[in-house]
């Protein structure tokens, strides 16, 4: 099971392990992270699960597909190089120890 680092606004530290195969947005709401709203349940439609992928990670994630990019354009926080949404990261065994920030504010 990935290890997730996921590091709150304020600079808060939230670890947790999530099953492969499921959404980063799915394992950190239903681990109670706070930040993430989900709005969309998951459907890559409002933005509201944005993170930020630590630099030493983005690399090893798939490019967001087109959908994922023109969301990002409108994310409350302006997207980084680095940024994607939450629910569209699937975690795998490759993913153990992924870090990710986020945003100011998600709305």
């Amino acid at each position: 099971m990935p290890d997730i680092t996921l590091i709150a606004a304020d600079g808060t530290p939230h670890g947790f392990e999530a099953p492969a195969g499921v959404s980063l947005m799915a394992a950190a709401t239903g681990f109670g992270v706070p930040g993430i709203l989900a709005d969309c349940g998951g459907s890559a439609s409002c933005g509201t699960c944005h993170v930020i992928v630590d630099a030493a990670w983005a690399d090893r994630l798939p490019p967001p597909d087109n959908v994922e990019r023109l969301v990002l354009e409108t994310t409350a926080v302006p997207a980084t190089a680095t940024s994607r949404l939450s629910c569209q990261v699937r975690l795998t065994p490759d993913l153990q120890g992924l870090v990710v920030r986020l945003p100011e504010r998600q709305v």
